[in-house]
């Protein structure tokens, strides 16, 4: 009998095993998704994606987030072409800079400024450390749960971290506003900021919005006490608004990081804030060497164009909701149990009954046979791509993967 032949995945995996620990690292190590997911891809187009195996999808994980327009969107792809052929990493930034910031600081109602780094733990440290500066104190609240980078100062993993690298984080509890004030009564006088996110989207949870009135509080807290509200917009900024996700419940932070969305894919985060922090973000000590590419800043603007061209946001509510009434009617005909919850362009879809998450990982795998890409556990992502057809195409797939799950 001839030895089963490796596919062109499994092959990568086995050569990425020699050198590489572990073969991949942090959240795209597919060893976390049930067995059939692909670890490497070939390319993507659109909403679409195709694996190294030549499997093509429709793609409801967006790369985590950051492919907001399309996979190599025709406006984005001919800006970064055009900034490539003049340079990208120079002796300082380009003109691009300045273009960028000049345009969040039109887009976003809190911003008199911005600054750039390239991801999201670089923005959401660069504004507890804004935070620190200015106020002279120490104290930084957070979510219980929450995720707002990958380094020890709020890396939701213990390993490698020590009790000292977060020693100055105080919990409170997402949309409970009783919950918000202890933990501010319990800093003392040395409160420096109040992190939240831009709605409570913790791994393998019912998302919750955030309620308007707990927005509010929040507000007032950091105000009372000379603090700063930072808003984690990393995740959702640009997919619920072009303003700021809290613009949505009337409350304007201080501070925001941005990352994922804002450049289509292109390595690119940004802190913006106002005119009360702009002293303390022109005096801290924060720099990498690939901060001020022009690349990914040009692929920023032409994002822009074509997010307000379209109204990004909008669209992506629609194809959110149109996929989300599907699955739903589809959830009642079969008799499963299907909680969804977030935003539309982001959703988040969990069953009843399923704690150990084998049915979420069943109807998952039965989906990516058919060629629709989703995840059995994180919230999911929407693109201003996905059209009706593609929708539709995921739902015929949702359908039998759901038939298939209530035969099991």
């Amino acid at each position: 009998m001839n030895a089963q032949v490796e596919t062109p995945d499994q092959q990568l995996r086995a050569r990425a095993r020699r050198v590489i620990p572990g073969g991949m690292f942090g959240h795209m190590r597919s060893e976390g998704l049930p067995a059939g997911y692909p670890q490497f891809f070939a390319r993507g187009e659109g909403c679409h994606l195709w694996d190294v195996d030549g499997r093509r999808y429709v793609d409801f994980m967006c790369s985590w987030g950051p492919i907001v327009v399309g996979h190599q969107h025709p406006v984005v792809t001919e800006a970064v072409q055009r900034q490539m052929a003049a340079g990208d990493c120079l002796n300082g930034p380009s003109e691009r800079m300045v273009e960028l910031a000049e345009r969040l600081v039109g887009l976003i109602p809190h911003a008199d400024w911005a600054l750039f780094a390239k991801n999201g733990t670089d923005a959401t440290t660069t504004c507890v450390t804004l935070a620190r500066a200015a106020t002279g104190r120490r104290k930084i609240l957070v979510a219980k749960g929450a995720y707002h980078g990958a380094v020890p100062w709020c890396s939701p993993y213990p390993l490698g971290v020590t009790a000292e690298d977060r020693a100055h984080l105080i919990t409170f509890t997402y949309n409970d506003a009783a919950s918000l004030e202890a933990a501010v009564e319990a800093t003392g006088q040395d409160l420096a900021g109040i992190v939240v996110s831009a709605f409570r989207h913790d791994y393998g949870f019912d998302q919750e919005l955030p309620d308007p009135v707990f927005a509010r509080r929040a507000r007032e807290l950091c105000d009372a006490a000379g603090a700063a509200l930072i808003l984690d917009d990393v995740r959702a900024g640009f997919r619920l608004t072009l303003r700021g996700s809290w613009d949505l419940v009337g409350v304007q932070p201080d501070l925001s990081a941005w990352s994922k969305a804002i450049a289509n894919g292109y390595a690119l985060a940004a802190v913006t804030g106002n005119d009360r922090f702009r002293d303390a973000a022109s005096r801290i000590f924060v720099t990498g060497s690939f901060w001020c590419g022009a690349v990914s800043m040009a692929a920023a603007l032409a994002t822009i164009d074509v997010l307000e061209a379209v109204d990004g946001p909008a669209h992506m509510r629609a194809m959110g909701q149109r996929l989300r009434d599907g699955i739903a009617a589809q959830a009642v005909a079969a008799g499963i149990g299907v909680r969804q919850s977030g935003p539309p362009q982001m959703p988040t879809l969990l069953f009843d009954d399923d704690p150990e998450g084998a049915k979420g990982d069943r109807f998952t795998v039965e989906a990516l046979r058919r060629g629709v890409y989703l995840h059995p556990r994180h919230n999911m992502f929407l693109s201003a791509a996905h059209t009706e057809a593609d929708i539709d195409f995921a739902l015929d797939a949702t359908r039998e993967a759901l038939a298939a799950l209530a035969a099991a």
